[in-house]
């Protein structure tokens, strides 16, 4: 190499340092591109509810830097509820932790089924159902919404017997007592009068459970008068969930969303701690 051609080379490689000493951002790129990346996190809301259920818990994710969407959950059927979830988590690019509340478990667990991209699963007083298993008969004899329905629910159209389009909206007398426990009579009210009907074809027969192949944890509501808490504890062993318990009623979400953020952060943690 000719006296000129090192100095060349030397100018060059001092101009390098220069820039990367004005500007780190340039060296640290690299890093970053090893760095594993946050999931996106998606919380799917329960039966006589909308994705507002979880603004307390998109607003703790969200200060921790999450990157967090609560969409809406149809309410028709299960079969077309997870279809429609599905096609929303084919669309996310990246890992996904997906979250269900109470119904919102029986359907991440029909949608996530054969998406590599979903990485854990969260059951928040939920239903973890297995292959051929209903959702009314996995709450058992003891929860709030079981026994004779026209004691339980409004049903429209008011035509007996129901068909699987019909739209059932829980007696407010039942909301107030149970569904809504462990918020405040103002709030019981509000849940009572702004519910969204869930229609009875939502009790079909589940298909093959993503829980199977996908890491699940399950955080079961010692209080649940919906779906009680053996119920909530057979299905979370049953899917191998790691099983959290708090003191909530059926709308923990609601009631306790630092509890709920705190098991869904665990999952996060350990969706890239495992990339």
């Amino acid at each position: 190499m000719t006296n000129s051609s090192r100095s060349a080379a030397l100018l060059a490689l001092s101009a390098v340092l220069v820039a990367l000493s004005v500007n780190p951002a340039v060296g640290s790129v690299a890093q970053e591109n090893r760095s594993p990346k946050r999931p996106t996190i998606v919380l799917v809301h329960g039966a006589w509810a909308d994705a507002s259920s979880w603004n307390g818990v998109v607003t703790r994710l969200q200060q921790e830097g999450h990157q967090v969407t609560a969409i809406a959950n149809p309410l028709r059927s299960l079969t077309s509820d997870a279809a429609y979830v599905r096609t929303f988590l084919e669309a996310q690019t990246g890992p996904i932790v997906l979250v269900g509340h109470s119904y919102g478990g029986a359907v991440i667990t029909n949608a996530a089924t054969g998406n590599p991209n979903v990485k854990a699963l969260v059951y928040v007083n939920a239903f973890a159902p297995d292959a051929g298993e209903r959702v009314v008969s996995l709450a058992g004899p003891d929860s709030a919404l079981s026994g004779d329905p026209t004691t339980v629910f409004d049903f429209v159209p008011a035509t007996l017997p129901p068909t699987p389009s019909t739209d059932l909206y829980i007696k407010r007398s039942v909301v107030l007592r149970a569904f809504a426990d462990g918020l405040s009579t103002a709030d019981r009210a509000l849940v009572a009068a702004t519910q969204r009907p869930a229609a009875l074809a939502i009790d079909e027969p589940s298909g093959t459970p993503a829980w199977r192949t996908i890491p699940s944890w399950s955080l079961v509501g010692t209080k649940d008068k919906v779906i009680p808490y053996n119920a909530q504890m057979a299905m979370a062993r049953k899917a191998g969930a790691t099983i959290v318990e708090y003191g909530a009623g059926h709308l923990g979400p609601m009631t306790d969303p630092r509890a709920v953020t705190r098991v869904v952060e665990r999952a996060v943690r350990a969706t890239v701690q495992a990339r």
